[in-house]
């Protein structure tokens, strides 16, 4: 929090830093709009705190963010979003400008939404008899926004990348294409959180090309991609497979049988290739586990219910 902290105006830091402790700890983004009350979600609730945030509010935010410096951030504007120190991601809203049906950036910014990036070394240790036997299984995890699919992403980065001596598992090379710079919150190239020593990183790379990028020229043991989904999607996979590497990937979905009736995923899942399926949900908070299930959808048997 140090680090979103320090990039606020005072008007708006200060109005944070007066919520009660357990409110702060358990803060997942903090939503600031122009002439609007300021506004936080803590364990999915929303909380708009007495402050209405003026234009020079942004203002100083985003200089803050640029560092005064707006055309480096041309890139980040294009999409939509920019990451910061601590890995956390700054979403924008406002008047788009288009070139040629593509957008070529976002002015007149207007909202801004800072999802706090939630870094939990060790959450998935309890499912490594489930995800490795002999071997990584390829894995899908599968959850609807904000049920803690990237955080168990990077702890199974991790851990594979780690290796565990006491279970005799050995560390791997793990290549991670982070399309939208939110497995590794990588800033200038730098992830900001924690991995193993064998990690490579394709920052802000499409997923597809990223793939192939990385099975021509990093040789990586495991694959670790976000929010697979696209038609391109199915030929890296299968060149991923065919190659030997294993596969970690997540997608949005509340369940197996979900995302099995949509076309595009369908197809990748008719390859057979994912061995475990991991179903999130925010039951208990972000990160409960509903089900494990094998590559033919069978429920593995798990305590449902558990949360991070």
């Amino acid at each position: 929090m140090e680090n979103i902290l320090a990039l606020l105006p005072k008007t708006i830091s200060g109005k944070i830093q007066e919520l009660p402790t357990p409110i702060q700890d358990s803060l997942e983004e903090i939503r600031i709009r122009i002439s609007r009350p300021l506004e936080v979600i803590a364990r999915n609730e929303p909380l708009f705190l007495p402050y209405i945030v003026k234009e020079e509010d942004a203002e100083q935010f985003m200089n803050r963010i640029a560092n005064h410096s707006f055309y480096t951030l041309d890139e980040e504007l294009k999409k939509g979003y920019i990451t910061v120190d601590g890995g956390h991601r700054v979403g924008l809203a406002g008047k788009v400008i288009l070139e040629n049906g593509y957008v070529k950036a976002i002015r007149n910014l207007s909202s801004f939404n800072i999802r706090i990036a939630k870094e939990k070394i060790g959450v998935a240790e309890n499912f490594i008899p489930y995800l490795y036997q002999n071997r990584w299984h390829h894995t899908m995890i599968i959850g609807p926004p904000q049920t803690g699919k990237t955080t168990y992403l990077r702890d199974i980065a991790r851990l594979i990348s780690t290796g565990l001596k006491d279970k005799h598992i050995p560390p791997m090379k793990v290549g991670i294409v982070d399309e939208r710079s939110e497995i590794a919150g990588c800033v200038r190239g730098v992830p900001q959180l924690q991995f193993g020593p064998r990690v490579d990183i394709l920052d802000a790379c499409p997923k597809a090309e990223g793939m192939m990028m990385m099975i021509r020229s990093m040789s990586p043991d495991v694959l670790i991609v976000d929010e697979i989904g696209r038609e391109e999607d199915s030929t890296a996979i299968m060149e991923a497979i065919n190659a030997g590497i294993i596969l970690v990937m997540t997608t949005h979905g509340n369940s197996l049988e979900e995302i099995q009736k949509r076309p595009i995923l369908k197809e990748i899942l008719q390859l057979e290739v994912f061995e475990r399926y991991i179903e999130l949900s925010r039951m208990n908070g972000p990160g409960t586990i509903k089900k494990i299930r094998d590559g033919r959808g069978k429920e593995l048997t798990f305590k449902a219910g558990v949360s991070t």
